[in-house]
């Protein structure tokens, strides 16, 4: 599916203000200059161009995330799920629920570890 350019405009103007302007995986500030949207579920891997699935993110960590699942992305980078947690305000309540428990559990790999 190709998205109209002024409708990845619209979608990209809408997550940057629902993720508080912000790189949801590292926190640095963005704007409509900077920000590049994300799919938190890839559409690679059967994610959807819906507003639900979608959050701005830097063009690194955008790069770093990949075609990764949430899951995937935030066990080896909790880092980015605690900020993705804090600031992806308007994804589905599922994806949330997943970024917590991945980072909790990450968490308690590095306590372990330490």
């Amino acid at each position: 599916m190709v998205i109209h350019i002024a409708m990845k405009r619209a979608l990209r103007k809408g997550a940057l203000r629902d993720c508080g302007q912000r790189c949801v995986y590292c926190a640095v500030p963005l704007d409509c200059r900077t920000a590049t949207l994300d799919h938190v579920v890839p559409v690679a891997r059967g994610g959807a161009h819906d507003p639900g699935n979608l959050v701005t993110a830097c063009g690194p960590c955008n790069r770093l995330k990949g075609d990764l699942l949430p899951f995937e992305f935030f066990a080896r980078f909790p880092w980015a799920g605690a900020n993705f947690v804090r600031y992806a305000r308007n994804v589905h309540r599922a994806l949330k629920r997943g970024a917590r428990r991945a980072v909790s559990l990450a968490f308690a790999r590095l306590d372990e570890a330490a």
